[in-house]
């Protein structure tokens, strides 16, 4: 006979205790609702009364009266609430979801030998257009001038302890995500100190964003294409964006070449970015038309092959004033100098996870696991280290507006 599951899992039983069927049984229901409970389905005793209860609970889905009588008066004296509550009761939920590392579509990943501040230099000048040079005439000197970026890495962790009487009753497994559970925290850690590089609690970061920096949007900057300060996301703003990006030189006046973007929103502009870079057409009346339907121009959407959207939840968290309507525009690292730089220690690049090593001994001799704790207190430790640092870079490359229209 067979025990359908509210999961529609189907139980095998048998009317002996024969042992393989029972086990099989109580295996499936293991497997089906939540995590593994290893320990406790282990002891035969607990099979046996699990089996037990499974057939007199078989008998109540069947209709039959009787044992649903049994049934209720065994649960409201707590017989069976112990064995049931593996099945019914007790699941372990699993973490929410998680956005995957993406601030490297932004900022440049830099590789430091150790602790002390490290340097990047820049070398402009020299790139100018060539001056004519008459016969016999001396050649027209020029300078080159050099700069420097500086930042140092530090050192970022956690630690979480627990008891070996919490490990044995442990019969969810839970602890055993314990060491994912600071792999993602270093994760987070990452996402958060490249964003607070750029965005502070009171917006747009205001050293790097900067009416003499020329990457702000407002009708000084941006020319007359610009009516409002700081505007709102569109069509219209992130094109105004897009040419003060393309309107700034280098040291010699010559252009600065951008192939592609990204464009940086919060959770609550990610409708409107994608809307944005994902439609098909836009109707424009630049070219000649009046915006009113005469010579209104229909284009393809050439945006879509330039701007890459990143959704960064980190904004409104960080940002606390304007962190729900500011948008940024990036330049993509590999156009050259990037806007910032995260830069991680060698040979120690990624989160590095440890488990406190037994400092007891048995008796007689023999292994110890880590899982027994330590000599003193029986304590399990988890610990997590992850090295990084940064700093902004080259402010040509960026472009930000709160989004505020003042």
């Amino acid at each position: 006979m067979t025990l359908t599951t509210d999961s529609g899992t189907s139980l095998g039983l048998v009317d002996s205790y024969t042992g393989g069927t029972e086990h099989a049984a109580t295996s499936r229901i293991y497997a089906s609702e939540g995590r593994r409970i290893t320990r406790r389905t282990q002891d035969p005793r607990y099979q046996r009364d699990l089996t037990e209860a499974l057939r007199l609970y078989e008998r109540v889905l069947g209709g039959n009266r009787r044992a649903a009588l049994d049934f209720q008066e065994s649960m409201s004296r707590s017989d069976f609430q112990f064995l049931f509550g593996d099945v019914i009761d007790r699941q372990l939920l699993a973490f929410y979801n998680t956005m995957p590392v993406n601030w490297d579509i932004t900022a440049r990943r830099g590789r430091v030998r150790d602790f002390r501040t490290v340097k990047r230099f820049t070398l402009d000048g020299g790139r100018g257009v060539l001056s004519e040079v008459g016969e016999l005439a001396p050649y027209k000197a020029r300078a080159v001038v050099d700069g420097a970026y500086e930042y140092s890495v530090k050192k970022y962790g956690a630690e979480i302890p627990i008891s070996w009487e919490t490990v044995v009753n442990d019969d969810l497994d839970a602890l055993s995500d314990l060491p994912s559970t600071l792999g993602l925290a270093a994760r987070r850690t990452e996402e958060r100190f490249a964003t607070a590089l750029y965005a502070s609690s009171s917006g747009p970061n205001s050293t790097f964003f900067s009416n003499a920096h020329k990457n702000v949007i407002n009708p000084t900057v941006g020319g007359a294409g610009v009516t409002v300060t700081n505007p709102a996301l569109s069509v219209s703003a992130l094109q105004v964006a897009m040419q003060i990006m393309g309107q700034q030189v280098d040291s010699d006046g010559g252009p600065i070449y951008v192939q592609s973007v990204v464009l940086e929103v919060p959770p609550a502009l990610e409708v409107v970015a994608n809307n944005i870079v994902n439609s098909t057409e836009i109707l424009s009346a630049s070219g000649g038309g009046d915006g009113t339907g005469n010579d209104q121009l229909r284009v393809q959407n050439w945006m879509r092959n330039r701007v890459t959207v990143r959704v960064n939840p980190w904004l409104p968290l960080i940002d606390t004033t304007t962190g729900n309507s500011a948008w940024y525009l990036f330049a993509s690292p590999s156009s050259g100098r990037p806007a910032m730089e995260v830069g991680f220690l060698i040979g120690h690049e990624t989160p590095e996870l440890w488990m406190k090593s037994p400092d007891a001994v048995r008796v007689g001799g023999g292994p110890v696991a880590p899982e027994e704790g330590d000599f003193e207190h029986d304590g399990i430790r988890y610990r997590v280290r992850h090295v990084l640092g940064g700093t902004p870079m080259d402010h040509k490359m960026a472009i930000a507006s709160t989004g505020t229209s003042s």
